[in-house]
C-alpha cells in the first residue's frame, strides 16, 4: 500500500512545524480591546467592548504586561496602504473561491498582479494538504511574519543580565559581606497585599541600574539598557530576560502595569466635576465669610482616628469622637462589610452633622475635604444638614491649608503612633478648647473663640452676588 503524499510537500518549500491555531480575533479586535483599556475600562470589559471573550481580554493584559504593545498603542499610527487589510483579503478569498484569476482579482483591488501572487502563494493554509486561500488563515499568517525578530538585548547578553538581575534582586548583605537573609515569601503571580512581608533584595530601581552602567563601563558599550527596556522585560512573557517573579523585588511589587486612567478612577465614584473645589463659591476664597469649613481624618494606631473641622476666617476647630463600632477587632472582617474601626463613610457622615447642627445657621456654609472614601456619604450630609461639600484635587494638601496646619498642631496632644481611641468625646473637647483659646498670630493676636464671638455678636449679611 503506498502512501499519497500530501501537495504541499511536493512544493519547492521545506516542510514546516504547524504554527497551531489561528486565533478567534484578529488586529481589529486588540485594537478595540487597548483603546478600551486606554480609557480606564477593565481587562474583561475591555474585552466585550471588542466581541472578544472576558478570558480572552484578561490573557491579553497578562501577557503584554498591562501596557499596549507599541502597534496598538493609542499613539501608533494606522498601517499605511502597502500592507494588505483584512477587507482586501476577504475580496481575494472571495475572488478566488469564483474563479478568478490573479490579474482579474488585482485590477478589481486595485493592487499590484504580483501583490496578488504573492499573497496566495505565502499565506495560503496548507494543513488540508493543498493551497486554499482563507481570510482569517491569511490573515494570521501575515500577523506573524511581521512579528520583529530581533531578541531581547538582555536576553541576548549573558553580562548585562547578570548585573541588571543582581542589582535588581541580589541579596542584602552587612558591612562584612555576611548575607542577611530575609522573609521567605511565595511567588503568587500577583502583587503581595498590604501590610505583608515583602522580599529582601538590593532593589535598585530599573533607572539606577541603567544609569549606573554607564559609570561601571564607561567603555563598554554593549553594557548598555534602557530603564523601559528592563521593565519590559520584567512584565512582557515571552522575552526570556528577566523572569516576572523578580517584579517582586521593585518598590511597588506590581507584577502588572496599570494603566493610568485605570488608577485615576478608582475609588473615586463618588466624587464627581460639580463637587470639585474649582466649583467652590469665590466667596470661600478670602475668607471674608464665614462659616466655610475645612476637614480631615488625623490617623493612629490601631485604625484609630480623629476627625476635624477647621472655620476658614477664625481657625475655630471641632474634633470628631469616632469611636470603634461593635465587634472591631473581635474577629475576622466580613468581605464587603461594614467599616468597624469607627471611620467609614456612616460614622464620618453622622459625627460631622451631629457637629454641625450644633452651630448656626450663618455657621453652615461649606466644608471642603479631600478625597478620601469617609466622605462616600456627602450626598446625604449635604441633604441632612444644607452644607455644600467640596472636595480638592488629588494630592493637593494645600488647598486645606488651614486644616493641615491644625492638624500638625494636633499631634502635640495626638502624637502618631499612639491609640486614638482611649480618648473620649470629653478628652476631645478639653483639646479643642485648648485650641480655641490659644492666642494666634494670624487673628492678631486674638483667639479662635474671640473671633468667633465676634462674628456671632456682629449682624451678619448675606452675600450678595456679583456679575463679571
Amino acid at each position: 500500500m503506498t502512501t499519497r503524499k500530501r501537495r504541499s510537500a511536493k512544493s519547492t518549500r521545506r516542510g514546516l512545524r504547524s504554527p497551531g491555531r489561528p486565533p478567534v480575533s484578529r488586529r481589529e479586535h486588540r485594537l478595540s480591546f487597548w483603546l478600551a483599556i486606554a480609557a480606564g475600562r477593565s481587562s474583561e470589559d475591555a474585552a466585550v467592548c471588542a466581541g472578544v471573550s472576558p478570558p480572552v481580554g484578561t490573557r491579553w493584559f497578562r501577557e503584554a504586561g498591562g501596557m499596549p504593545p507599541s502597534q496598538f498603542a493609542p499613539s501608533s499610527e494606522p498601517l499605511t496602504g502597502r500592507y494588505l487589510s483584512f477587507g482586501e483579503r476577504e475580496e481575494i478569498a472571495l475572488l478566488r473561491a469564483r474563479g478568478h484569476g490573479v490579474r482579474e482579482i488585482a485590477r478589481r483591488l486595485g493592487r499590484a498582479p504580483s501583490t496578488v501572487s504573492r499573497e496566495l502563494r505565502r499565506n495560503a493554509a496548507t494543513r488540508g494538504g493543498g493551497f486554499e486561500y482563507r481570510a482569517t488563515t491569511a490573515q494570521w499568517h501575515a500577523d506573524r511574519s511581521a512579528r520583529r525578530p530581533k531578541r531581547a538585548k538582555l536576553a541576548v547578553n549573558a553580562k548585562l543580565r547578570d548585573y541588571v538581575q543582581d542589582r535588581l534582586a541580589g541579596r542584602i548583605t552587612a558591612a562584612g559581606g555576611k548575607e542577611i537573609r530575609g522573609p521567605k515569601i511565595a511567588w503568587k503571580g500577583r502583587r503581595a497585599g498590604r501590610r505583608q512581608d515583602r522580599r529582601w533584595a538590593k532593589a535598585w530601581s530599573p533607572e539606577q541600574i541603567a544609569s549606573r552602567l554607564k559609570l561601571d563601563f564607561p567603555e563598554d558599550e554593549d553594557m548598555r539598557v534602557s530603564h523601559e527596556a528592563i521593565y519590559q522585560s520584567l512584565y512582557i512573557q515571552g522575552r526570556g530576560a528577566l523572569k516576572r517573579e523578580l517584579t517582586a523585588c521593585l518598590r511597588t511589587g506590581r507584577a502588572l502595569r496599570l494603566p493610568r486612567s485605570r488608577l485615576s478612577g478608582r475609588g473615586k465614584s463618588f466624587v464627581t466635576p460639580e463637587v470639585m473645589i474649582s466649583e467652590r463659591p469665590a466667596e470661600v476664597a478670602d475668607r471674608a465669610v464665614p462659616g466655610h469649613w475645612e476637614g480631615d481624618l488625623i490617623l493612629g494606631l490601631g485604625s484609630s482616628a480623629i476627625g476635624t473641622l477647621v472655620e476658614r476666617t477664625t481657625r475655630f476647630t471641632l474634633l470628631l469622637h469616632l469611636p470603634p463600632m461593635p465587634g472591631h477587632g473581635s474577629g475576622k472582617r466580613a468581605k464587603s462589610g461594614p467599616a468597624l474601626a469607627g471611620h467609614g463613610a456612616e460614622a464620618v457622615r453622622d459625627a460631622i452633622a451631629g457637629a454641625i447642627k450644633t452651630l448656626p445657621e450663618q455657621l453652615r456654609r461649606s466644608l471642603t475635604w479631600d478625597q478620601g472614601a469617609e466622605m462616600a456619604r456627602h450626598i446625604e450630609l449635604r441633604i441632612e444638614t444644607g452644607l455644600g461639600v467640596y472636595f480638592c484635587d488629588p494630592h493637593s494638601p494645600w488647598q486645606r491649608g488651614s486644616n493641615e496646619n491644625t492638624n500638625g498642631l494636633l499631634r502635640q496632644y495626638f502624637p502618631k503612633g499612639t491609640d486614638l481611641a482611649a480618648h473620649g468625646a470629653t478628652d476631645l473637647a478639653a483639646v479643642a478648647h485648648a485650641l480655641n483659646t490659644r492666642p494666634r498670630k494670624t487673628l492678631g493676636w486674638r483667639t479662635p473663640a474671640e473671633a468667633l464671638d465676634e462674628i456671632l455678636r456682629t449682624p451678619q449679611k448675606d452675600p450678595v452676588a456679583t456679575t463679571a
